[in-house]
């Protein structure tokens, strides 16, 4: 296999015939892969958008839908999250909804924008000891602001 460069394009030759040819591209991290070059799995990804995958982790709720569209766009191109973000709402199916929303949440609360933080939450169980300290901080309630051992302002002039 030989590949050939000119200043517009590059071509892949096996057995002195071409087998490939793109338009050569100068942009860093650029790529001008046609979508017959592709592996068949890597083509269906072509149908989607990101739009439709955030649809998506919108059904499961508010925090994945957050987390999916963080990823989405923090990647050079979108399809390069589409897997991770498939494989987050995908693990809705194996553990529950509930606790894929709760893992997300916590995901995003401690910056782990992965498909393996928000696994390693769920298999730690993690998404429920997080669920429940929120549950206790919400029901313990404040000091009350009088009281008999607090001292003012006017004790200390």
């Amino acid at each position: 296999m030989e590949a050939c460069f000119t200043a517009t394009t590059v071509e892949i030759l096996f057995q002195n015939r071409r087998v490939a040819s793109h338009p050569r591209s100068y942009r860093k991290g650029g790529f001008t892969t046609l979508k017959e070059h592709m592996p068949r799995a890597h083509q269906q990804y072509l149908e989607w958008t990101p739009s439709r995958i955030i649809r998506w982790a919108a059904q499961t709720g508010p925090n994945t839908e957050k987390l999916v569209t963080h990823i989405l766009e923090t990647k050079p191109h979108p399809q390069q999250g589409f897997r991770s973000c498939l494989g987050i709402i995908r693990l809705g199916k194996q553990y529950s909804k509930e606790r894929l929303e709760a893992a997300c949440a916590y995901a995003l609360s401690i910056h782990g924008f992965f498909y393996k933080s928000v696994q390693s939450i769920l298999k730690k169980g993690l998404d429920q000891k997080h669920a429940l300290l929120q549950k206790k901080e919400e029901a313990t309630p404040l000091l009350p602001l009088e009281h008999p051992n607090l001292r003012g302002k006017e004790y200390y002039q």
